[in-house]
C-alpha cells in the first residue's frame, strides 16, 4: 500500500493554481523530500536556466509520513536551482509548518514563473489563493508574521516566509517558519525573493490518520524511555547542538580564524551550550510532536529577542570562532538578525570570517569596506555587516552578499584560497582533518559542503556492540573498527553507504537527531514500523536504500546537465595543509590520499571515474534511465 502525492502547482507569473495527483507507483520511488522536489524539477527545468530568472522551479516538499504523531517526522524540504552554487539547491528544516501543510493534504507546492507584484499564498485545504504583499514587502519576519496573523485573523496559522535578504537576492538568504526555523543552505530564500513571493501560509487542516493508530502511539511512547537511558539525545535536550563545542575545542577541531586554526584556546567555553544553558537560555523549544526539544531559546533584556529562538552549533563556530568573536551575546544578535533578515548563519558567518581574513592579510583595506575596521575579533563590525549584506547597502556588503566564492574571485590577489567552500557553499563547522570521511562527502556531495548528508567518522571508533555500530549493522553496513583520521576503503564505504542511508532520511523528511543511527532514539528497523504503522507501507530497508541512491544520483545528473564535474569535487587548499598551534597542531589530510579515495568513492557509486557523473549503466539500475 503506498498513497498517491498530491501536488499544488502554483503559476506566479499566469496566477493560475491547479492541483495534480503523482501517482502512487511514481511516488514510491521518490517518496517525499527532496527525492520528489529534484524529480518534479528535472521534469520540466530545462538547462542553463539563470537560477534567479522567473523560469527557475521552487519546490516545497513533504513526504507521506510527515505529520504523524511520533518524534522527528515535521520536516519540510525546498529545493530549486541554488542561485549560490549554480548546482542543486536543497535544504530542510523542521518545526510545525512542514506538519500543517501535510494536513491540508499536499505533498508538495510547485512554484513557477513571477508575480508581477510582490503576493503570499494562503492555503486553506481546498482553497488556496494568492494575495496582495506589497504592505508587508520589506518588513522582517517577525513583523510579516505579525501582520499576516492579523490580517487573516487566525493566530494558528504556519508561515513560510523570507526576509529582506530573500528579497534583495543575497545568494545565501534562507526561508523561515516560526521566525527561527530555517530552509536555511544553498540560498532557496533568494530564488523565493526573485519570484516575488513573500510568505506561504498554511491554515488549520486535518491531522492525517495512521494506518494502525495503536501500534504507532505504541512507538511514539518508547521515546521517553530511550531517551531517558540516551545521553546524546538527552543531551541535545540539556545543551543543545552547541554541547559539542568545547571538546571540539579542546581536541584542536574547532574552526577557527576561517581556518587558519582549530583551537581557539579557553575562549572557546564562552561559547558552549553548557554556557549558553547556564546563562542566557530561557526555554527549549521543539518542533511538532516531538519529545527532543533540542532547540535553544535564548534572551538579554533589550538586546536579544527569545521570539528568534537561539543560535545552534555552527551559528555559535560561523560567528564566534570563525570571526574570532567570543562573546554570546554578540553571536546570539547575530543568529537573531539573520533570522529577522533571512539569511543563512552558515554561509554568512563564513563569508565574514572570509573578509575578516582578505583585511588582515592586506588583500583589502577600510576603503573597500565601507569603513569597516574587520580584524577578527571585531564583533561590531561582525554584527554592522549582517544588516549590511540582507540589505544589499553599500559596495562591500553588496559583494559580500554573492557568498565567499564569487567575492573572493572579484578581489583577487590570492582570496580564493581564503574562501572556505566546495562548489560555492561556505563549509560548515566540522574540520575533515578529523573527519577526512565526511571530507569526501563534503566534496562529492551534490548541493556543496553540507555536514548532515553522511555519518561522522567517529561513529568508527566505537566498539561493535555499541548501539551505533548495531543499528548500522541492521542496514547491512558492517565496517572495520578505524581511526577517525584514517582514510581507507573502509572509510570511504562508510561514506558512501551512510550518505545513501542519510539521503533516505531527508527523502522520508526525518529528523536526524530522532531517527539517525547514531543518536540511538530510533533505528533502521523502526522506520520500517514507521512506514507500516503509518502508512501501510511494506517496505525494506534495501528499497530504501535504493531510494536515498536514486536521489543521490538524481543531484549529480541535475548537476551535470549543468557542466559540473569532478574537478567540482574539491576541498579547499587549507585543509591539506599542517594545522597550526593547539592540540591539533601538524594534523593534514594527505592530497594524494584524499583524490585516490574520490576516486574510490566514484567506483563505489557507479559514477564515471573522469567526470564523476552517474553512468548510464548506474542511471538504469536506480530507473533513472529516462535523466
Amino acid at each position: 500500500m503506498f498513497p498517491d502525492a498530491k501536488l499544488l502547482v502554483v503559476d506566479l507569473s499566469k496566477k493560475v493554481i491547479t492541483k495534480e495527483i503523482l501517482p502512487s507507483e511514481t511516488y514510491r520511488q521518490y517518496p517525499g523530500g527532496s527525492a520528489l522536489a529534484t524529480y518534479l524539477i528535472l521534469q520540466d527545468l530545462p538547462a542553463g536556466v539563470d537560477p534567479l530568472s522567473e523560469e527557475n522551479i521552487l519546490v516545497f516538499s513533504v513526504s507521506p509520513l510527515t505529520g504523524l504523531p511520533i518524534s522527528g517526522t515535521s520536516r519540510m524540504v525546498i529545493a530549486a536551482k541554488s542561485p549560490l552554487t549554480g548546482a542543486i539547491g536543497d535544504s530542510q528544516s523542521g518545526g510545525f509548518f512542514p506538519a500543517k501543510l501535510k494536513d491540508n493534504g499536499y505533498d508538495a507546492i510547485i512554484f513557477k514563473g513571477k508575480a508581477e507584484r510582490p503576493v503570499y499564498l494562503v492555503i486553506d485545504n481546498e482553497t488556496v489563493e494568492l494575495h496582495d504583499a506589497n504592505e508587508i514587502w520589506g518588513k522582517d519576519t517577525e513583523k510579516t508574521k505579525d501582520w499576516l496573523k492579523k490580517t487573516i485573523q487566525d493566530d494558528s496559522i504556519e508561515i513560510a516566509q523570507i526576509g529582506p535578504g530573500g528579497e534583495n537576492l543575497v545568494r545565501y538568504a534562507c526561508v523561515l517558519n516560526m521566525c527561527n526555523r530555517a530552509n536555511g543552505r544553498t540560498g532557496m530564500g533568494a530564488v523565493m525573493g526573485s519570484k516575488n513571493l513573500k510568505a506561504v501560509v498554511v491554515r488549520k487542516g486535518k491531522k492525517p490518520v495512521p494506518f494502525d493508530q495503536k501500534a504507532l502511539i505504541s512507538l511514539a511512547k518508547e521515546a521517553k524511555n530511550r531517551m531517558e537511558v540516551n545521553d546524546a539525545v538527552s543531551g541535545l535536550s540539556d545543551v543543545g547542538t552547541a554541547g559539542d563545542l568545547g571538546e571540539f575545542n579542546r581536541i584542536g577541531f574547532l574552526a577557527t580564524n576561517n581556518w587558519q586554526s582549530g583551537y581557539s584556546g579557553e575562549s572557546a567555553e564562552k561559547l558552549t551550550g553548557k554556557t549558553m544553558r547556564d546563562t542566557i537560555l530561557v526555554d527549549r523549544d521543539t518542533c511538532y510532536g516531538c519529545a527532543v526539544r533540542c532547540k535553544r531559546v535564548v534572551g538579554i533584556d533589550g538586546k536579544v529577542d527569545p521570539r528568534y529562538g537561539g543560535p545552534e552549533y555552527e551559528t555559535c563556530a560561523t560567528f564566534g570562532s570563525y570571526c574570532g568573536v567570543y562573546d554570546l551575546e554578540a553571536v546570539s544578535l547575530a543568529n537573531q538578525l539573520c533570522n529577522m533578515y533571512g539569511i543563512d548563519t552558515i554561509s554568512c558567518g563564513a563569508t565574514i570570517s572570509f573578509a575578516m581574513e582578505c583585511f588582515e592579510k592586506g588583500l583589502i583595506d577600510s576603503e573597500f569596506t565601507d569603513g569597516l575596521n574587520l580584524h577578527f575579533g571585531n564583533s561590531e563590525s561582525m554584527l554592522t555587516l549582517v544588516e549590511r549584506i540582507a540589505r544589499r547597502e553599500g559596495k562591500f556588503a553588496t559583494l559580500l552578499g554573492e557568498g565567499s566564492k564569487l567575492a573572493a574571485e572579484r578581489i583577487g590577489g590570492g582570496a580564493e584560497e581564503f574562501s572556505m567552500s566546495v562548489k560555492g557553499e561556505e563549509l560548515a563547522a566540522h574540520m575533515p582533518q578529523l573527519k577526512p570521511g565526511l571530507g569526501i562527502v563534503y566534496a562529492v556531495n551534490p548541493f556543496g559542503a553540507d555536514h548532515q548528508s553522511s555519518d561522522n567518522d567517529p561513529v568508527l571508533t566505537m566498539p561493535e556492540d555499541s548501539q551505533e555500530r548495531i543499528w548500522l549493522g541492521q542496514l547491512g553496513l558492517i565496517h572495520e573498527e578505524s581511526d577517525s583520521y584514517g582514510l581507507d576503503d573502509n572509510k570511504v564505504r562508510f561514506a558512501f553507504e551512510t550518505q545513501c542511508f542519510y539521503s533516505i532520511l531527508d527523502t522520508l523528511c526525518l529528523c536526524q537527531f530522532v531517527w539517525g543511527p547514531t543518536w540511538q532514539l530510533y533505528g533502521p528497523d523502526d522506520i520500517l514500523k514507521l512506514c507500516k504503522f503509518g502508512i501501510g507501507w511494506e517496505t525494506s530497508l534495501f528499497e530504501l536504500m535504493k531510494i536515498g541512491e536514486r536521489r543521490i544520483n538524481m543531484m549529480r545528473a541535475f548537476n551535470a546537465r549543468e557542466g559540473f564535474t569532478s574537478v567540482d569535487d574539491r576541498l579547499p587548499k587549507r585543509l591539506f595543509e599542517p594545522m597550526g598551534e593547539g592540540p591539533s597542531q601538524g594534523i593534514q589530510i594527505d592530497e594524494d590520499l584524499f583524490a585516490r579515495s574520490v576516486q574510490r568513492y566514484y567506483q563505489m557509486a557507479g559514477w564515471d571515474p573522469m567526470t564523476g557523473n552517474p553512468t548510464e549503466g548506474t542511471l538504469a539500475r536506480l530507473s533513472l534511465d529516462w535523466i
